[in-house]
């Protein structure tokens, strides 16, 4: 249960010419563009305002910056990981390495949570927005098959809608992505680069038009004065704002998954955790300020398209719908990267025998996990179109940072019982900077509703029954110390 797997065994393994291995095609271009279709999501188009109204007014520009400066704590240990271990998997890998297999199978297990929850969550959401934007080009989709079974939706005449048939938008973006996934890295990573370059070219389009409009005066009070209860304005509003933003970030850890499909992962996988997590968190900073430089921050309160509201006052109206397009191309990206990283941990967890094999076989022509890929497409098309899980959205936030603890528990402990490893990316300052980011990650899962902690343990449970009934006995690892 606890034999770590050597690292010079994990890199001789992907380094196999069997041809049951994945194909390196990404360049550092790639991968920024991939971690930033992961972290910029419609979250910039929602948590900006949200904070601003409720938690720091103008200042929910240093709420971003003290977000990225907590999250770049764990990227760091993402970044010395990854162009020290340059195999699929990501903190399944790297936990397996340090850790040992045991606790590398909960954070493999945990990992579904972030990312076919997330795709699943996404997905629902997506839709949302599609049928708003067909809604403009007169096409209106029946109601009942945009929603789930358990969904009670508002129809245009007031009336309500309880329960659907499918949420058929959602299962057909998930179905094409997973498709696009399965044909291969390089098509699917292309697909994600002109999602990227779109919605942030519609996001610079509302910095450039909206920074002439800017009114100096909401500027004032930049830090509004706290009422006297904690999180509401004042510094400890700037600080509550962080902790709501931060899940803005997430997303940079899936660009680890495709260390093994990476040109020169030695050199390009730190490029492009640390590089993605910095354009984000510049975009972020910027996009704030126009915004709440366009109107009062009390003006987003309890509004649900802030961003519109903002743009309003500058005239250009045209721009709504290309909101929506830059949303719909964020949350598209966001999907196409969840899945992409569940199915290299499957297929990582798949080749050490703790999963079965048909997770990690390899199409003979387009080199990618394809079956992995068709069984998530089952799995999250049927979350997305038949459960109502937005209530859900917190077991990937605690997932996440569940997983981003132990990187950073790892990185301290491989320092010091395997110092002899080539690292060409170092975390500086070992051990303060990974416990800084261990502090922050525990600091904002206690934040998290009870309802978290409880599935997240009813998760785990059902996990580890798997494991001691299926992963101890055909471990590949387990089955050699046994000889």
């Amino acid at each position: 249960m606890f034999s770590k797997k050597p690292i010079e065994q994990l890199l001789k393994e992907q380094e196999s010419k069997n041809g049951n291995t994945l194909k390196r095609s990404l360049g550092p271009i790639h991968l920024v563009a991939l971690g930033i279709g992961a972290i910029v999501g419609a979250g910039i188009f929602s948590l900006t305002g949200i904070v601003a109204s409720e938690n720091a007014g103008p200042a929910v520009i240093l709420s971003f910056v003290l977000a990225a400066l907590a999250c770049s704590f764990c990227a760091l240990c993402y970044a010395e990981y990854a162009s020290m271990i340059p195999v699929a998997g990501s903190a399944y890998t790297y936990t397996y390495a340090t850790l040992g297999e045991f606790m590398a199978w909960i954070i493999g297990w945990d990992l579904v949570l972030e990312y076919a929850l997330a795709s699943a969550t996404v997905a629902v959401s997506w839709s949302s927005y599609a049928t708003k934007l067909l809604a403009q080009f007169h096409i209106n989709l029946p109601p009942e098959l945009t929603a789930s079974p358990f969904d009670t939706v508002k129809l245009a005449d007031g009336s309500l809608l309880h329960g659907g048939v499918i949420n058929l938008p959602a299962v057909c973006i998930v179905a094409l992505l997973s498709l696009v996934l399965a044909k291969g890295t390089k098509e699917s990573s292309g697909l994600n680069t002109l999602l990227v370059v779109v919605k942030i070219s519609v996001i610079i389009l509302f910095i450039a038009l909206g920074w002439s409009f800017i009114n100096p005066s909401h500027y004032s009070p930049f830090l509004p004065e706290n009422t006297g209860e904690f999180g509401h304005f004042g510094w400890s509003g700037v600080i509550r704002g962080a902790a709501v933003v931060f899940f803005g970030f997430i997303g940079f850890d899936a660009v680890s998954t495709a260390a093994q499909e990476a040109k020169n992962p030695q050199k390009d996988m730190a490029i492009g955790i640390i590089g993605s997590l910095a354009v984000a968190t510049v975009l972020y900073v910027v996009f704030a300020y126009v915004m709440t430089g366009l109107v009062p921050y009390t003006a987003f309160k309890d509004d649900a398209s802030p961003v519109a509201t903002a743009f309003a006052v500058t005239g250009y109206s045209f721009l709504n719908s290309a909101l929506i397009i830059a949303i719909l191309a964020g949350y598209t990206s966001v999907i196409l990267v969840m899945l992409m990283g569940q199915s290299r941990v499957f297929y990582s967890m798949s080749k050490d025998g703790l999963l079965p094999s048909f997770f990690s076989d390899i199409h003979p022509k387009f080199k990618t996990p394809w079956k992995t890929n068709m069984f998530f497409l089952v799995f999250v098309g049927l979350l997305a179109g038949f459960v109502p899980i937005a209530d859900l959205g917190h077991m990937v936030s605690i997932g996440t940072l569940f997983a981003f603890s132990l990187v950073a528990l790892g990185v301290i402990i491989l320092r010091y019982k395997r110092p002899d490893i080539p690292r060409p990316f170092k975390v500086p300052a070992v051990p303060f900077v990974p416990l800084l980011g261990i502090a922050v990650c525990v600091f904002l899962m206690i934040g998290l509703p009870v309802e978290s902690w409880i599935r997240l343990l009813i998760w785990m449970l059902i996990g580890i029954g798997f494991y001691f009934l299926y992963g101890l006995r055909n471990s590949k690892l387990s089955k050699y110390h046994r000889k």
